[in-house]
């Protein structure tokens, strides 16, 4: 008989623990620690040992005879999702979708799925939501979608043979925190249910050649439930974002074996779904006002794509020691840094004042080609100067006050040029033979002394 033994596993990383304990010895976070029923190690070996008799051996296969010569790749009907995924999902690929409550997760999947079921036969599984409520929402959105199967269960066990039946090009859990296994001693949603759910899947996608999409709940701090083993399982992982109170939803890709990790994809929540933003720039910029200080235009990248985003600053009397440095959208502590170089090369000072940095439409940018534009908007509010409207600057700052290089300057200026920015302020290093001639006015810069130079001549010209 097999013999069941307690144990503690953090939810945060998956370690597990012989006792509870406040804090996991592993990761070290806090109240991680959950208590869950495991099977002893010589049940599991018996259990291995059954599932591969002795004297099966493995299949070997020279590399060089390995056919193909790519993934064949299908599309979703939604041309942001398919850029985040590579091009289109994979056959056999297990993608995990992960988001806040209420972000579009399923309704971006459903979707995806009624595209899909036009051609393919598609299974949704739902295990948080009744058949009635997902034909509801399915009705709002205006889907035609008379060939998706929908299964509302959570039991394994039950959902495995219907999968293996249809032999569906697409499968849909919604959500994986819903699903359990006999095989586990465990409650829904408990670290061990995660784990063996997620792996009896991704085997069943690997066998079948079955696309399967899993969502996942996000917990307040941003990661999703359950240990981050499950992130290693899949083959794509996705995660929603958003600005509180936006309309916009970007999706991410943080891990992609099929595809380059840190793609994006920009949605907009309408009434009828989820739909493309084609053109996020003129999104980004599309509430800009013209002619006020601290407010500076850089071009990021997400993955390839190149984005043309505002930078704000607000520099003020300090109300308070130490003077407040408040970042949103950028990382705060280089913030710190950057305005120590600003203070020892630019001849002002922002020592005793509040700094304040935010990126417009709820983007992150964790890229160092917005130094220069965060440095730009900290000056034009110091000065209370605005910048020329159609002024575009990137570039990474160093300690000595040096402007750097930065990847993929070439597309940057041309996503600038296609949007009607004739200035620019961009780095040596960053500027190809025909750069004046496409840029318009562009200045080639090596100092932040240079920058600010260089605006100043534009803000004379101006008002002369």
């Amino acid at each position: 008989m097999s013999r069941l033994s307690t144990a503690y596993r953090c939810e945060a990383c998956g370690a597990e623990a012989p006792r509870w304990a406040g804090r996991c010895p592993e990761c070290g976070a806090w109240n991680t620690l959950i208590e869950e029923t495991r099977v002893t190690k010589a049940h599991a070996r018996s259990a291995a040992k059954a599932a591969h008799p002795a004297g099966h051996p493995a299949d070997v296969q020279m590399l060089d005879e390995v056919e193909g010569d790519r993934e064949e790749r299908h599309a979703t009907g939604l041309g942001e999702l398919d850029r985040v995924l590579g091009g289109g999902f994979v056959p056999g690929s297990v993608v995990l979708v992960g988001g806040d409550p209420g972000i579009g997760k399923s309704t971006l999947l459903l979707q995806a799925g009624a595209y899909l079921a036009r051609q393919e036969p598609v299974i949704y599984v739902s295990g948080e939501e009744s058949p009635l409520q997902v034909a509801s929402r399915s009705r709002r959105l205006g889907l035609d979608c008379p060939h998706l199967s929908l299964v509302a269960e959570t039991h394994l066990e039950t959902i495995i043979p219907v999968i293996q039946k249809a032999s569906p090009r697409m499968v849909v859990i919604d959500s994986i925190q819903t699903v359990y296994s006999d095989r586990v001693e465990s409650a829904p949603g408990s670290v061990t249910q995660l784990r063996e759910s997620t792996a009896a899947l991704v085997r069943l996608a690997k066998t079948t050649g079955s696309a399967l999409f899993i969502i996942g709940h996000v917990t307040k701090e941003g990661a999703i439930a359950g240990p981050r083993v499950l992130e290693h399982l899949v083959d794509t992982v996705l995660y929603f974002e958003n600005d509180l109170g936006s309309r916009y939803r970007i999706i991410r890709s943080v891990k992609n074996r099929y595809g380059a990790a840190n793609e994006t994809g920009i949605f907009l929540m309408a009434e009828n779904g989820l739909r493309e933003v084609r053109n996020p720039s003129a999104i980004f910029l599309s509430s800009r006002l013209e002619g006020v200080s601290g407010s500076a235009v850089t071009v990021t990248r997400e993955g390839n794509r190149p984005l043309l985003v505002e930078v704000q600053a607000l520099v003020d009397d300090a109300q308070s020691m130490p003077p407040r440095r408040i970042t949103v959208g950028t990382d705060s502590t280089r913030l710190s840094l950057l305005l120590a170089i600003f203070n020892r090369h630019s001849g002002q000072s922002v020592a005793g004042r509040d700094v304040f940095v935010n990126v417009v439409g709820g983007l992150r940018i964790n890229e160092t080609a917005v130094d220069l534009p965060v440095l730009l908007a900290v000056w034009s509010s110091l000065t209370d100067r605005p910048l020329p409207k159609d002024l575009v600057a990137f570039g990474e700052v160093g300690l000595n006050g040096e402007i750097r290089p930065v990847f993929g300057g070439e597309e940057r200026l041309r996503e600038s040029v296609k949007h009607g920015f004739k200035k620019g302020l961009v780095p040596r290093g960053n500027v190809a033979r025909q750069g004046h001639e496409a840029a318009g006015d562009l200045r080639v810069v090596t100092r932040l002394t240079e920058c600010l130079q260089a605006v100043e001549d534009w803000l004379q010209d101006a008002s002369a």
